[in-house]
């Protein structure tokens, strides 16, 4: 595997960052995950959009929306693959112990993994854990990534593969690394931004090709919604079959595959 890192592609043994990059000491990082087909990656200006509202929201200076292409370009045409997970990550770079930020200026890091398609279902869990709606990283894409690797492990440990949060008020959020949409009475649900939820590149398309509403959700709507579905950049549009223990169609309802086959057809024509 070939990696891109601070202005060059490396062997990934070779592929080194300080331990003292603030990114890995303290956190201080944004990051962003591209779906590559076939060498192509998928909505990359609206991803890199949000990698430069993310870093303004740290204080990192603007990524140069050139050179990231350039890495990305690099490491796809490095890494041939059918389906990949490209991922851009942007730190703060060579910083002393502790919160302070060092002047030695930001570290950028481009990788790419393989993935499959998922499953066109999938079983979700809810955690008692809440998404803070009034915090400074909310609605950031940062490395600060722990809150949701506790929850995934705890989906993981009950069959599931992705866990759901509500906000300090008692709101439908997001999940760890997902959007949620929700179906009432026929019509097609997902939580506004003003949640604390992260401002999905899928959620954004989904909402623009379906129609759906953004609306305040009390988390209790996962036990009687008609239908659920997730959206990622890995995702796409995935229907959920089970809740904790609350069962839903083993196949995606009507507005889900609906939902789905809009997205597979409006997706293949989006620029890049």
């Amino acid at each position: 595997m070939r990696i891109w890192v601070n202005g060059g592609l490396r062997d990934a043994d070779d592929a080194l960052v300080s331990v003292l990059d603030h990114g890995l000491t303290v956190g201080d990082g944004i990051f962003e995950t591209v779906k590559a087909t076939e060498g192509r990656p998928f909505a990359l200006t609206r991803h890199l959009d949000r990698l430069t509202r993310s870093a303004r929201g740290l204080g990192l200076p603007d990524p140069d929306h050139d050179e990231v292409r350039a890495a990305c370009t690099a490491v796809l045409d490095a890494n041939p693959t059918p389906l990949g997970r490209l991922r851009i990550t942007y730190t703060g770079g060579l910083s002393p112990l502790g919160s302070d930020r060092g002047n030695a200026g930001p570290t950028l890091v481009v990788a790419l993994g393989e993935s499959k398609r998922r499953p066109d279902t999938t079983a979700v869990i809810t955690v008692p854990w809440t998404r803070n709606e009034r915090g400074a990283l909310t609605g950031l894409k940062t490395t600060s990534y722990a809150e949701n690797v506790v929850a995934l492990a705890r989906a993981h440990e009950q069959g599931a593969t992705e866990a759901l949060f509500a906000n300090t008020v008692g709101q439908l959020c997001e999940g760890t690394g997902s959007n949620v949409f929700v179906v009432l009475d026929g019509e097609l649900h997902t939580p506004p931004l003003a949640s604390g939820c992260l401002a999905g590149i899928t959620r954004a398309l989904t909402v623009e090709w379906t129609g759906a509403q953004e609306t305040e959700l009390p988390f209790d709507v996962l036990d009687r919604a008609d239908e659920i579905f997730l959206t990622s950049t890995i995702r796409d549009v995935q229907a959920v079959h089970r809740v904790d223990g609350r069962e839903l169609s083993a196949v995606p309802g009507p507005v889900t595959a609906k939902a789905m086959r809009i997205f597979e057809e409006r997706a293949e024509q989006l620029p890049v």
